[in-house]
C-alpha cells in the first residue's frame, strides 16, 4: 500500500457561488481520496486531501483549473495533520464542512 499524505489547500480566485465546493467534493471522492472542502469568509475555497501523494498532486492539478465558471487566481498549499483530517463529518470519507 502507498503511504498516506495529508495536504491542506486554500484555493483563492473566483471560487465561491460557482459550484467549486460541490466539484471538489465529487472530484476527490473520484480520485478515493479523504479530505474535506469548505468556503472561507474571505472568499477562498480551503480543503484538506488525505491519499496516496501522486492522487492528490492530480487533484491540486484538477483544483487549477475547477469547474466550469471559477477562475483560479493561486493555490496554497502545506503539510496537512491528522487534526486537520479530524474535522470532516464522522462516517464521511470526504464532506463538505459549513464556511468559516
Amino acid at each position: 500500500m502507498t503511504a498516506q499524505s495529508i495536504r491542506h489547500v486554500v484555493i483563492r480566485g473566483r471560487v465561491q457561488g460557482v459550484g467549486y465546493r460541490a466539484w471538489t467534493e465529487y472530484t476527490a471522492r473520484d480520485h478515493g481520496l479523504e479530505g474535506w472542502v469548505r468556503n472561507r469568509r474571505d472568499g477562498a475555497v480551503e480543503a484538506v486531501l488525505a491519499g496516496p501523494p501522486e492522487v492528490i498532486a492530480e487533484m491540486i492539478e484538477s483544483c487549477r483549473r475547477g469547474p466550469p465558471g471559477a477562475r483560479v487566481d493561486a493555490i496554497d498549499q502545506r503539510d496537512g495533520s491528522s487534526a486537520d483530517l479530524a474535522l470532516r463529518r464522522p462516517g464521511e470519507m470526504f464532506s463538505m464542512l459549513p464556511s468559516v
